[in-house]
């Protein structure tokens, strides 16, 4: 499979090791600023063209959150099926997907492409949906990342608040900011931490007078991001070239995994 890598950040370059060792050709690397990127454009329809250039199987992009609607517009009528790991930029799907419609193409996109948190989101659903049962319980979300990190809350932290409230019909608002009065029954916290150079924790909270129970996700590295981004694009791209997967959806880590 032949790999057009947009962001050479740190992801970038764990990505592309990881995606050779699996037997894949990294045939582009494109960035704004990254001095060792083989392709440096200054917009999107720069990359845009360096990719009609190189003629990649796939696409993945882990660029900024201002950066990446603005490449998926760009890259969705390139015809390559695209996947994406950055963050920030889900407030805009509805446009995403009309455009993924409009285009036929497909679009791989997840908060968090680490199988191991994927697999923490189907244990925060079971958890929240047993917790609900007990009005004495509360629940909360908390997650810190290194400073490096651009948005704030995590899409994985946004994504674990989606399962809570999925699972637990009392919760029906997410609020992301500091509380200045008493908070509402209904309303479900996530807070945010950015220090020094951690990976990505997470921890929800079920809390009563009686006891406390925490579940926490800790990544070591961000190599489990990066291999779950690889097999996401392997399974997209062959999905999509032996006709198994409809073109014209978004896919998620939810599809990848239930098969």
């Amino acid at each position: 499979m032949k790999i057009a890598l947009i962001g050479y950040g740190k992801m970038g370059h764990m990505i592309e090791n990881i995606a050779t060792k699996r037997g894949n050709e990294v045939v582009a690397t494109v960035d704004y600023v990254s001095p060792d990127a083989k392709y440096i454009v200054k917009s999107s329809q720069e990359g845009a063209d360096v990719i009609s250039q190189v003629k990649p199987d796939v696409v993945i992009d882990f660029t900024h959150p201002d950066e990446a609607f603005n490449n998926i517009k760009a890259f969705l009528p390139l015809g390559m099926p695209i996947v994406v790991g950055t963050t920030g930029w889900t407030s805009r799907l509805k446009e995403v997907e009309e455009l993924v419609k409009q285009n036929d193409n497909a679009l791989f996109y997840a908060g968090n492409f680490s199988i191991g948190v994927n697999m923490f989101y189907r244990i925060i659903e079971n958890a929240s949906r047993l917790m609900a049962q007990y009005d004495e319980y509360d629940s909360a979300i908390w997650e810190a990342h290194h400073n490096q990190k651009a948005d704030s809350p995590s899409g994985t932290a946004l994504d674990i608040a989606k399962y809570v409230m999925k699972a637990n019909s009392k919760k029906t608002e997410i609020v992301v900011d500091a509380f200045h009065t008493q908070p509402k029954p209904n309303q479900l916290h996530v807070s945010s931490t950015r220090v020094g150079n951690v990976p990505g924790t997470h921890t929800v909270f079920f809390d009563s007078n009686a006891d406390s129970i925490e579940l926490t996700h800790r990544a070591r590295s961000r190599e489990g991001f990066a291999l779950g981004a690889v097999r996401a694009s392997e399974w997209l791209y062959k999905g999509i070239s032996s006709g198994t997967l409809p073109k014209g959806r978004l896919y998620t880590m939810d599809d990848l995994l239930s098969e």
